[in-house]
């Protein structure tokens, strides 16, 4: 975080507003693309042989790449992550909001070279898209706000954090069950998300010696409040835990808040 801090000091003002817009307008792009010279969207891929053979625009032009097919389903998700993204950007600021995005994006184009130099092959360049990496700013959403309610098909309300639960364990499972181009696509593509988990969760609340201090803070606490009186004789300094048949009453004759047992009630000096 003392990096960001100094980082943004120095290259703040350059930081994009209203990052996700410019992403929304890439996939518009792509779309328009998708059905009027679709053989263009091959050149646009993140080969990795292709951009060591000169067409290095891939390293960016695989951001207009869109997310799928057209469809309302894919508009509505896409208007979700616009949301999420501009909620996000406000409460982290336009350079941290960029940094994240940004290193998911190249955490993915180093990703994909590192498979390309290990398999020896670009085949699996289709493998590596935005996908994960919007799927990046739905888990930095929820990790920020988990306990926002979400209208799941505009019907069921959910707490965000269940929603990103279940695509943790989607992941999970497509981690499993993928080849090495889906593995490394998914660690490359959320490695942002990584980065910020670890860098702003406080593990000293879950070390062992933390975890004992505050078993024993709590049972302190209890202890104190099970053996706190409510009622005491300012006499003979009886209390509500001596006898469950003793009675206390307030002196309405006494300057100050004096409480007597129903031995001394009538019995006291009554103080002025």
């Amino acid at each position: 975080m003392k990096f960001l801090n100094k980082l943004e000091r120095k290259i703040g003002k350059y930081a994009i507003p209203n990052l996700t817009l410019y992403i929304i307008a890439a996939y518009v792009i792509g779309y328009i693309l998708s059905f009027t010279a679709p053989a263009a969207l091959n050149f646009l891929t993140l080969n990795p042989e292709a951009i060591l053979h000169g067409q290095v625009w891939r390293i960016v032009s695989w951001v207009l790449i869109p997310p799928g097919n057209l469809s309302i389903f894919t508009i509505i998700m896409l208007y979700f992550y616009y949301s999420l993204g501009t909620s996000l950007e406000r409460t982290w600021g336009d350079f941290r909001y960029n940094f994240y995005i940004l290193t998911g994006m190249l955490s993915t184009v180093i990703g994909a070279f590192l498979l390309h130099f290990i398999s020896g092959t670009s085949a699996y360049s289709g493998a590596f898209s935005t996908y994960y990496i919007n799927l990046s700013i739905f888990l930095a959403f929820a990790a920020s706000y988990p306990d926002m309610k979400v209208m799941l098909y505009f019907i069921i309300p959910i707490k965000i954090k269940w929603m990103a639960l279940l695509s943790v364990v989607t992941l999970a499972f497509s981690f499993v069950q993928g080849n090495w181009a889906i593995r490394v696509a998914i660690i490359a593509s959320l490695l942002n998300f990584i980065v910020y988990f670890l860098s702003t969760m406080n593990f000293k609340r879950v070390s062992p010696k933390e975890v004992h201090r505050k078993q024993q803070f709590t049972k302190a606490v209890h202890k104190s409040k099970v053996n706190i009186a409510k009622h005491k004789c300012a006499i003979c300094g009886r209390t509500d835990e001596d006898g469950e048949n003793l009675e206390f009453r307030f002196c309405s004759k006494c300057k100050g808040n004096y409480e007597y047992c129903q031995d001394h009630l009538f019995t006291h000096e009554h103080i002025k």
